[in-house]
C-alpha cells in the first residue's frame, strides 16, 4: 500500500536533493557533515521505510551524529525539517516555515533556524564570498572595537571568534611525584623492585618527576547593568576554555552571588548561556561587590581556591556602598588565591584614573589590572595566563601560609 509521501521519491531525484539540503543545514549549524556522510545516508534510507518517521530519524542520526553533544542539534534540526509526514515537501523550500514552526525555538536550535533561514544556495555563497573578502584592516577594526559599540552582526562574528579561542595549559607544579625517566629524584622503590628480577643486580635506575596540573581558574563576573554586555561575551570565552580545562569555576554577582559553574559545563554554548541566565535573578540590576565577595569568601573560597587557583575578577568597580568592608574582602580574596587579575572595561579610556572610592579600595589588592572590552584584550589575557608567574607571587604565597 503506498504511503502518504511516496510521491516525494520520483525518478528526478528530489528525495536525494532533500537529504542534501538537510545535510547542508546541519553543516551550517556546526555538525561535521561531509559528502561521504550524505552518500551513506542515501544508501541507508534505501533499506528502511521512509514513511516511518522514527526509522528515518534513527537512520539519519546514526549516520550524521558522531559526537554526543551533536545529538541535541540534530534532533532539533530534524524536528524543524520533518514536522509531519505531509510537510516533507518543505524540505528544500523550508522558508517560510509553517505557522506552528515559527514559535520561539530552544536556545541550542538557534543555529539551526539561522541555517534554514539563509535563503537560496546562491545567496549563501554570496555571503560567504563577502566574508572571505574581508580586508586585513576590517579584521583589525573588529579586534579593537569595543563590545558595547558593536552591531548584532559584529557581535555574532566576535562570538564565533571567541568560541574558537583556547587557553594553553599553563602547568602548575605540585608537590606530588610520578614516574618520569627525566626526573631528578631517584625512585628507590621501583629500582629495588626491578633489581629482584636480576638477582639483586641493579640494571635500570628509575626516577621520579613532579606532577604538573593546570592551575584552577575561578571567575567572578559582575552582571550589573553597565557590565552585562561585557560579561555575556566573556562567558563565551569561559565556556570555550571549560571544554579543555575541567577546573573552571564561574560565579555571577550583582546584588547577590550565584554559582553557574555547572550550567556553563553544558556542551552547547547557547544552551550553557541560556542556563546561566535562567539561574540568575539579578541580571542587569544593581551592584553590591562587598556583599558578593563576602559570600564567596565565606561559602566558596575553601572549596574552589585550593591548589593555587587564579582568580579573574571582572567588574568596573563602581560600588555604591564602598567602605572598609570592601577593602577587607578584597584583601581576604587576594591572600586566598595564587594570582588575582582584575579585568575592568573602564581601562578602554586612555585617560582613566582611579577616582571612584570603590576602585581605590580594590586596586591595592590585585596582582594585575587589565582591560576587557574587545577581542585584543581577551587575547592579551590569554597570553598573561599562559606565561609563568613572576617570583614575587611565590614569595607572597609562602609568607601568607
Amino acid at each position: 500500500m503506498p504511503t502518504a509521501i511516496d510521491h516525494l521519491n520520483p525518478p528526478t531525484g528530489q528525495f536525494a536533493d532533500n537529504i542534501i539540503g538537510f545535510a547542508r543545514a546541519l553543516r551550517a549549524a556546526g555538525l561535521p557533515v561531509g559528502p561521504g556522510a550524505v552518500l551513506d545516508a542515501l544508501a541507508a534510507l534505501d533499506v528502511v521505510d521512509i514513511g516511518n518517521r522514527g526509522d528515518v530519524f534513527t537512520t539519519l542520526e546514526a549516520v550524521f551524529v558522531k559526537r554526543r553533544e551533536h545529538a541535541l542539534i540534530f534532533a532539533q534540526a530534524f524536528d524543524l525539517f520533518f514536522r509531519a509526514a505531509e510537510e516533507w515537501k518543505h524540505l528544500l523550500d523550508s522558508v517560510p516555515l509553517p505557522d506552528h514552526a515559527k514559535k520561539k525555538a530552544p536556545p541550542a536550535s538557534r543555529r539551526v533556524q539561522e541555517a534554514m533561514s539563509q535563503g537560496s544556495r546562491t545567496e549563501t555563497q554570496e555571503v560567504e564570498q563577502q566574508d572571505v573578502r574581508l580586508s586585513m584592516s576590517d579584521r583589525e577594526v573588529l579586534q579593537s572595537k569595543d563590545f558595547a559599540q558593536m552591531s548584532a552582526a559584529e557581535i555574532a562574528q566576535v562570538t564565533r571568534a571567541i568560541e574558537k579561542m583556547r587557553l594553553p595549559q599553563a602547568e602548575l607544579v605540585t608537590r606530588r611525584y610520578k614516574p618520569d625517566p627525566r626526573g631528578l629524584r631517584l625512585d628507590m622503590r621501583r629500582t629495588l623492585r626491578t633489581s629482584l628480577r636480576t638477582a639483586g643486580d641493579i640494571v635500570d635506575i628509575h626516577h621520579l618527576g613532579r606532577i604538573e596540573k593546570p592551575a584552577p581558574i575561578v571567575a567572578l563576573l559582575d552582571i550589573s547593568g553597565s557590565m552585562s554586555e561585557y560579561t555575556r561575551l566573556f562567558l563565551h570565552f569561559l565556556h570555550a576554555i571549560t571544554d579543555a580545562r575541567k577546573r573552571v569555576s564561574v560565579f555571577l554577582f550583582g546584588t547577590r552571588l550565584t554559582n553557574v559553574s555547572r550550567a556553563l559545563r553544558q556542551r552547547d554554548p547557547d544552551e550553557a548561556l541560556a542556563s546561566c541566565s535562567a539561574s540568575v535573578e539579578d541580571w542587569a540590576g544593581g551592584t553590591r561587590i562587598a556583599t558578593s565577595l563576602h559570600s564567596f569568601n565565606k561559602l566558596w573560597a575553601r572549596r574552589v581556591l585550593g591548589q593555587g587557583a587564579i582568580v579573574l575578577l571582572i567588574s568596573d568597580g563602581l560600588e555604591r556602598e564602598a567602605d572598609d568592608k570592601l577593602a577587607f574582602e578584597m584583601d581576604r580574596l587576594h591572600r586566598s588565591c595564587r594570582r588575582l587579575i582584575w579585568l575592568n572595561p573602564l581601562l578602554r579610556y586612555s585617560g582613566f584614573e582611579a577616582k571612584a572610592q570603590g576602585i581605590k579600595m580594590m586596586l591595592p589588592h590585585v596582582d594585575e589590572f587589565r582591560p576587557v572590552h574587545n577581542l585584543a584584550s581577551i587575547e592579551g589575557l590569554i597570553a598573561a595566563l599562559s606565561s609563568p608567574l613572576p617570583p614575587h607571587h611565590f614569595s607572597r604565597i609562602r609568607s601568607a601560609a
